[in-house]
């Protein structure tokens, strides 16, 4: 499979940002003008190759930028055919599908964006300062992109005092974000251990609640039925539904397997129900599925094969998307109509820990394309093009699929696995890491093998 070749070239960094006072808070790139030179963005083009030997499924990495002075990428979303990035500025860039020319950026006065949310022409943004605050974009794929700051939640500081006395703003990080477009909600999760619920028409906390007892890493709604999934460092998953005519909402389960943070969840729907899914910091990624007649959810097994700890996740379908601690990101799929799941590739490029993954669909024909991308705390930024051959016209067996499930023989489970052995090649890659010192991996090889 041919491999695109990534442009090369410097680029200047930006000037330091303004306080946030004008609402129209966006800044077109020269790069919408000129791509091969743009002396406002801080990234560069750097090349790289990769591609995939299974014959289920192809792989190409597109781009791959490294930062200069913007910090690590902290979030990423897709929005109308166009990537966007927060980082530890107050910078929110916008890069064009799937060329990822820069567009330009928004541009806040306060930075580490940790979540971002779209819905239509609207993207949220959680910022340093325990605020979110709300755009309005006018995209495609043409030149034509502009941006309006609409609202900030909570509101102006002059209503700091008020909040803080109704103890509704967080008192941490805003550590994730999820929009219920049917009320018109959005559901903010913080490192202060609470979930707040906030009605974006007026800016109001309509509900604040204690929803574990560490700091809550990811929050997703289902946006059929209104139901609130929250994963936490205390290693659990939560499910809380809005109680019918009121803004309040109460606990209705508690998923736990393993005493060990659950740093990502995602939601995956089938024809016969849902698949919750939920990252954890031993390496494991543990689904549940939900019984069509009682609503509960189920354990249904667990994905094995990265080393460390699983930081995030995309899903789209019965395509699974990890990223983890190991600076790897594996493809999983799952099987119709039943819980086998198949490691279909891992994926290597990144030098330190995936810390955040989303992912587009591209269908062709007979074969699932995806657009995935992907930022590390090695400080780059990447692009993949996947393709996932269907089943009916893979006429050879991969030998590379690993059946992933609760039940595995001693066989499987050690394809899987192999925790405790690691060869002087991988414990060299990660010895180059400029992010993962090789003390570091030998402390968390050990501990994996003490886990075990």
């Amino acid at each position: 499979m041919e491999v695109s070749r990534c442009l090369s070239f410097h680029i200047h960094p930006h000037k330091k940002s303004e306080p946030d006072d004008d609402p129209h808070h966006f800044s077109p790139a020269a790069s919408t003008l000129t791509p091969l030179s743009s002396p406002q963005t801080p990234w560069t083009h750097t090349p790289f190759h990769s591609s995939s030997p299974s014959q289920t499924l192809l792989y190409q990495c597109v781009t791959s930028l490294r930062r200069h002075d913007q910090g690590n990428i902290l979030s990423i979303a897709v929005l109308q055919g166009n990537v966007i990035t927060g980082t530890e500025s107050n910078h929110i860039r916008v890069w064009r599908q799937p060329d990822f020319i820069e567009r330009g950026y928004l541009k806040a006065n306060s930075g580490n964006v940790r979540a971002i949310a779209v819905f239509g022409n609207v993207i949220f943004t959680a910022h340093q300062d325990h605020r979110v605050r709300v755009w309005n974009v006018t995209a495609g794929n043409s030149d034509n992109f502009c941006a309006k700051k609409l609202s900030v939640i909570p509101r102006h500081k002059s209503f700091d005092f008020v909040f803080r006395k109704k103890n509704l703003r967080h008192q941490d990080c805003i550590s994730c974000l999820a929009y219920y477009h049917t009320e018109g909600l959005l559901y903010t999760g913080s490192w202060d251990k609470t979930v707040k619920t906030w009605t974006v028409s007026d800016q109001r906390c309509i509900d604040s609640f204690k929803a574990h007892n560490d700091t809550i890493n990811a929050i997703v709604v289902n946006q059929e039925d209104g139901f609130v999934f929250t994963c936490s460092s205390d290693g659990s998953v939560k499910i809380w539904r809005r109680v019918y005519g009121e803004n309040s909402h109460i606990l209705t389960m508690t998923l736990k397997f393993r005493e060990t943070p659950v740093n990502a969840i995602a939601l995956s729907s089938s024809f016969n129900g849902y698949y919750l899914y939920s990252a954890s910091s031993d390496g494991f990624i543990n689904f549940w599925e939900k019984e069509n007649t009682s609503g509960r959810f189920n354990h249904g097994g667990f994905l094995q094969g990265h080393r460390f700890g699983v930081l995030c996740l995309a899903v789209i379908e019965r395509v699974i998307f990890s990223g983890s601690e190991d600076t790897t990101i594996r493809v999983w799929r799952r099987e119709e109509g039943s819980r086998i799941h198949e490691c279909l590739a891992v994926l290597n490029g990144h030098l330190g820990p995936v810390q955040c993954l989303t992912a587009s669909i591209l269908a062709e024909n007979v074969v699932m394309g995806f657009l995935l991308f992907s930022a590390s705390m090695d400080g780059t930024f990447k692009g993949w093009r996947v393709k996932i051959i269907s089943e009916e016209h893979n006429t050879k067996n991969d030998t590379r699929v690993v059946i992933c499930s609760s039940k595995m023989t001693p066989g499987e489970f050690e394809r899987c696995s192999n925790r405790d052995q690691m060869n002087a090649d991988e414990f060299l890659e990660f010895g180059m890491s400029p992010v993962l010192s090789p003390s570091w991996v030998q402390w968390k090889l050990q501990s994996n093998h003490n886990y075990f």
